[in-house]
């Protein structure tokens, strides 16, 4: 298994937006992985049905069984995956409600997310499990508490979610530096 980083430049994040932004369904994976720190197995195995109403309406809430861990799991569809969703149904619907969004394998998909994150200049270890990745490390930047991610992402302790997102040493030194009594 291959270990991937998360994005952690915003900009970057933006950039890969951009370069998706004509490709609705290219746009629509990359905009739920981020969003919903999905595995990339149930991002791949998503239906119409699991976001859009029958009227082609997004849904705010998404239900999904995690494949690993079996686990029901309640996702909130947040603002920037309900436009990707709105531009996909606008570009490609109505959909059938049992098709899957994204018809690729997992090493597509991977392959997908490497060279977007390529054309952007990240020459890290990237791959459709950075966007989980990139979730949990930007809800901790965003101030989201580790006991929240941890929660989110489904980890069995902290340390897990601390090494899942990436926290480096830079980050700490970081914080000995703002933290000075």
């Amino acid at each position: 298994m291959n270990v991937v980083e998360p994005i952690r430049d915003r900009s970057k994040i933006d950039a890969i937006k951009w370069q998706l932004k004509d490709n609705a369904r290219y746009l629509c994976f990359f905009a739920l992985g981020i969003n919903t720190a999905l595995r990339p197995g149930d991002l791949l195995a998503l239906t119409a049905g699991d976001v859009y109403t029958a009227e082609g309406e997004v849904k705010t809430i998404l239900n999904v069984r995690a494949q690993k861990t079996h686990k029901q799991q309640r996702i909130k569809i947040n603002k920037s995956a309900t436009e990707a969703l709105s531009n996909l149904w606008k570009k490609e619907g109505p959909l059938d409600p049992s098709r899957r969004l994204f018809s690729w394998t997992r090493q597509h998909a991977w392959r997908l997310v490497k060279r977007w994150c390529n054309a952007v200049g990240l020459s890290e270890l990237y791959g459709a499990h950075s966007l989980r990745k990139t979730w949990g490390y930007q809800a901790r930047m965003a101030g989201v508490s580790l006991d929240v991610i941890q929660a989110k992402l489904g980890h069995s302790a902290p340390s897990v979610t601390r090494r899942y997102i990436g926290i480096t040493a830079d980050e700490i030194e970081n914080a000995e530096d703002r933290v000075n009594l």
